[in-house]
């Protein structure tokens, strides 16, 4: 019985470190490079490299690592469950640091104030506190808006 029961440890044992490999590869593989978000990121959409915003950024010195992302958010209110989503248009590096890309959109413009930026973009630094900040991309002003969100000061 001795044999057979210390086959049966080192079975069990196995099959754990196999499964614990296979949660870390699972979780480093849909989470951006150089990030330990608590966060678990939906599948990322590939990068598309006929996206104009896409050739802009990397004209100006960035890497576009990952295409969009969807965070799907349940939100209840009074007992009734509601869902929602946060859309990430794509992720960037630029000398070792990442950042969120949100694009322009026409039907979407942005208050460039204090408080129009903190409303429009905050949620996306607090989601992903690792990286950098956030860049605003406007292909047809060819501009890119670096925000960064500092508190207490």
């Amino acid at each position: 019985m001795g044999s057979y029961g210390d086959w049966l440890v080192m079975l069990i044992a196995g099959a754990l470190i196999i499964f614990w490999l296979y949660r870390s590869f699972y979780r480093w593989l849909h989470e951006p490079p150089g990030m330990n978000s608590k966060l678990l990121l939906s599948e990322a959409e590939d990068v598309r490299d006929d996206d104009v915003n896409v050739q802009f950024l990397e004209k100006s010195g960035y890497e576009v690592t990952h295409g969009k992302y969807r965070v799907p958010i349940t939100v209840e209110l009074d007992g009734t469950m509601l869902q929602s989503r946060l859309f990430i248009d794509l992720i960037a590096e630029k000398d070792g640091k990442h950042y969120i890309v949100k694009t322009a959109r026409e039907r979407m413009p942005i208050d460039w104030t204090g408080s129009g930026v903190r409303d429009r973009l905050l949620v996306y630094a607090l989601l992903l506190p690792e990286c950098e900040g956030v860049l605003f991309v406007d292909h047809k002003e060819l501009t890119i808006r670096k925000i960064t969100f500092r508190f207490g000061t």
